[in-house]
């Protein structure tokens, strides 16, 4: 695109195979990041994917969790949209996958990964995530469309308020004075140039409404959302200003009053919401001499983290397995077990009731080119019972360790040596289903 206004607009890489790819990022074991993809089609396969009337629908996950979808039909291909998800790591790695849905090649322009302090977003856990829906700077700091980092240190994207989220014309009020933050009060960290900007109306208004669309990508009739609301009256003198707030029909506040040059950030305690029209109302109270005022709006939906990711040691062992084989041809990668409809080819995973991860109980890698020694990492895997490596051109020796092995298939390969003791004598005893055409007619 010759025209593209930044970098990130001009390359990308498409997924054409595969139902699910994913990148993995490094991170660190329970910390919180905002994870940013951008995605900008420009027509680069000359297929006017975005606008030949057919759906062209993709599907994010972070991690082994359903984040978002991605949907591009009927958009200029010079758009650039971006999905963010605040979460935390479950261990010192994060994925992001793109999912085929048959309904248009996935492909990604970016892939951001950011930290954020561990005080930030509370309500954020290991079985919470919540992704981006909006978020509205008010007042006329700036004529950018979006404001972002060095104003924010954590880089999020803050829309203008003139984009018409609001149903009303918008008065500004700004201040030079600190806004200040009550000790600990450190869960959003507005920046200072947002907090002191606002908007409020002229009075003969007692109300207005913020209405921001569902758009194409979800599905508003299961939309669970939080919305977060920054207040701080920036007006120097000592104005009578009091007002009602909603999400929808239901009141979340009532006969709420700003602060003077203080943040005020009203939420309700990460409570989720079912507002389909995802439409919020600041309704001036009876008492109140002033019109509603607002500085800063955060909208967020719900993503919820119920699957469970693989036991990571078993994760380590089959991707040393992977490494060990180099299995490059094989459609290994994100996470071997989980969700269930993307688990790696060849691999049978256990999935227990109760709140424990996923094991690895079976591998079947007959037939798929392996050359070399027999690695241990296979009798490492502590949950392994059945495992299938014939019809491949192994050599060497058997190792001389069963592990939790039940039944073991070396058929046709080139291994040679004695099968050792411990592997024969749990042969021997019935506990071990052995596979071993070429020595088994000697031997026994």
């Amino acid at each position: 695109m010759a025209d593209a206004t930044n970098e990130q607009q001009k390359t990308l890489r498409s997924f054409p195979q595969r139902s699910r790819n994913c990148y993995t990022l490094p991170s660190a074991t329970g910390k919180k990041f905002l994870v940013r993809a951008l995605f900008t089609y420009g027509d680069y396969d000359g297929l006017n994917s975005t606008m030949s009337g057919s759906l062209f629908r993709f599907g994010l996950h972070i991690g082994v969790n359903f984040w978002e979808a991605v949907n591009l039909t009927n958009s200029d291909p010079s758009n650039t949209i971006w999905k963010e998800v605040l979460t935390v790591a479950p261990g010192n790695n994060l994925s992001v996958c793109l999912i085929n849905f048959g309904t248009g090649t996935p492909f990604v322009s970016s892939l951001e990964l950011r930290p954020l302090q561990d005080v930030m977003y509370p309500f954020v856990n290991s079985s919470v995530s919540i992704s981006y829906f909006i978020r509205i700077r008010f007042g006329n700091m700036t004529t950018n469309l979006i404001t972002r980092y060095p104003m924010d240190d954590y880089d999020r994207f803050w829309e203008s308020s003139s984009s018409s989220y609001a149903t009303y014309p918008f008065l500004s009020r700004t201040t030079s004075n600190e806004v200040r933050r009550l000790p600990g009060n450190d869960a959003f960290q507005v920046p200072q140039a947002i907090l002191q900007n606002a908007t409020t109306l002229d009075t003969n208004y007692t109300f207005f409404s913020v209405v921001v669309a569902a758009g194409p990508n979800l599905d508003s009739t299961n939309l669970q959302l939080l919305p977060i609301f920054h207040f701080a009256e920036v007006v120097d003198n000592n104005p009578n200003r009091s007002f009602n707030i909603y999400s929808g029909d239901e009141m979340l506040f009532p006969d709420f009053s700003p602060s003077r040059s203080q943040v005020d950030s009203m939420h309700q305690n990460g409570r989720f919401l079912h507002n389909p029209a995802a439409s919020f109302l600041l309704n001036k109270t009876n008492n109140s001499v002033l019109p509603p005022l607002i500085n800063a709006f955060e909208l967020y939906s719900l993503v919820r983290m119920d699957n469970l990711t693989t036991d990571s040691n078993d994760v380590s062992y089959i991707k040393e397995v992977k490494k060990h084989y180099n299995l490059a041809q094989i459609n290994w990668n994100g996470d071997p077990c989980s969700p269930r409809e993307y688990s790696w080819e060849g691999l049978i995973c256990s999935y227990p009731k109760s709140n424990q991860n996923p094991r690895i109980i079976a591998v079947n890698l007959s037939t798929s080119g392996l050359k070399g020694g027999l690695t241990i990492s296979f009798m490492n895997m502590s949950s392994l019972i059945n495992l299938d490596l014939s019809h491949n051109n192994l050599t060497g020796a058997i190792p001389d360790y069963l592990g939790s092995l039940r039944v073991l298939n070396l058929s046709n390969n080139q291994l040679d040596g004695p099968i050792p003791d411990f592997i024969l004598q749990g042969f021997q005893a019935g506990l071990l289903d052995l596979r071993f055409v070429i020595l088994c007619h000697t031997i026994l």
